[in-house]
This record gives structure tokens, sequence and C-alpha cells, in this order.
């Protein structure tokens, strides 16, 4: 993994994940796009008249595992079967596409999988940390194929549900170092990612509305 990078998962002063009544108020998801407003309604109650930013620290074990299965398919069945036309269209110029979105779901996995590993194999101090939010700038994501990005993310996915359901609760308070933000537990981490998911599911389907208007207008023309 690389070395000496920043991370921020998700918390710090780059992380669209931020919580509010840290160092900033939480942000919107990265790539600059809203979320639609209908898509609040995600996973019906808990989520009914949630900001969308509004960070969920203090939702349970249960939820937040439950959050990462059902926002992990839910993102996975809006981004398979596209074009290629569609994965790379972008609303602005320097805006994420759909593709990018998907290639950052599977570096923030990534990152949040090698915290989880940390935890879980006991080599958690320093945590590892590096940012991924500057990867879609770094690299040509918008010529990767769709399929691996999304099957790496889904194996990766399965993998860290199934180590955090394996965690005592005792283990989901577990502290260790951040090499940036000091202490962070276990549970922060996958509350944080369960966060993400659902920032970057709004943000998807906000893109796909987009796309269609930008279709629609098109065909009007």
């Amino acid at each position: 993994m690389p070395a000496g990078r920043r991370v921020f998962l998700a918390k710090g002063p780059h992380s669209p994940c931020l919580p509010a009544g840290r160092d900033e108020p939480a942000r919107r998801p990265s790539g600059g796009r809203r979320p639609s407003q209908w898509a609040k309604r995600y996973n019906g109650v808990v989520l009914e008249g949630r900001d969308p930013r509004e960070p969920v620290l203090n939702l349970s074990k249960d939820w937040v595992l439950k959050a990462l299965r059902e926002a992990g398919s839910s993102l996975l069945s809006e981004l398979y079967g596209l074009d290629e036309d569609e994965l790379r269209w972008r609303p602005q110029e320097g805006e994420w596409s759909l593709k990018e979105i998907a290639a950052h779901l599977r570096d923030a996995e990534e990152l949040a999988l090698a915290q989880i590993n940390a935890f879980v194999f006991g080599r958690s101090s320093p945590l590892p940390a590096w940012d991924v939010d500057v990867l879609p700038q770094e690299r040509d994501y918008q010529s990767e194929e769709i399929g691996p990005l999304l099957a790496s993310y889904r194996g990766m996915r399965r993998e860290t549900t199934y180590l955090l359901w394996g965690m005592t609760e005792a283990g989901w308070q577990g502290s260790a170092e951040h090499p940036y933000r000091g202490p962070v537990t276990l549970g922060e981490i996958a509350r944080e990612l369960a966060q993400h998911d659902l920032e970057h599911l709004w943000q998807v389907r906000w893109l796909k509305e987009r796309l269609l208007e930008s279709v629609s207008a098109r065909e009007d023309d």
C-alpha cells in the first residue's frame, strides 16, 4: 500500500465524511456533487429526516453493519449495467464521473479494510493512513474497466463485513492511534465507512439524474 500518504477515513481536513464538531463541519461527498433529496429516505425510518451530511457516529453496531451491507449492495446495483459513455460522463469539468466514483469506493474500501485488519491482528499503532481523495486526480480511472473495479469493491466489502461481524463489543470499542487524528476506535472507522457509503450513494443517484436530464435535453434539441 502507498507509503507516506495522508489518510483521513473518514475524518480529517480533506475528508468528505468529516463529522461536525471536530475540525470543521461535515462536507458533501467528494467530487463536488449534491445528493438528491429523495435519497434521504434510504433505509426507511433510520434516515428519515436526517441531513445527508450528518455523521452517523452514534448509531449502533447492528445498524452500521446493516448499512454497510445494504448500501454496498445498492451502490453496486446503481453502477452495474451502464455503458462506457454513461460511466465516463461528467456534469461539469473537474467533477467526478460514475467510473471515478466506483474507483474511489474501491480505494476507500481498501483503506478501511487495512485499518480493520490492523485492529483485528494487533498491528494498529499507528493505523495505516493515506489520502484516498487525491487518487482520482493522480490516476487515469476513466480508462479502467468497470467490471474489475466493482468486483474488487464487492470482494473487499465482503471481507470488511465478515471481520466486523466477528468483533466483540470490547473489540468494537478498542482504540488505536491514527497518525493524523490521534486515538480512534474500530467502531468509529466502521461508522465513518457507512457514512461514506451513504454520501456516495446519494451522489451516484444525483449524478444519474443529471445524466438522464442531459440525455433528454439533447434529444429535445
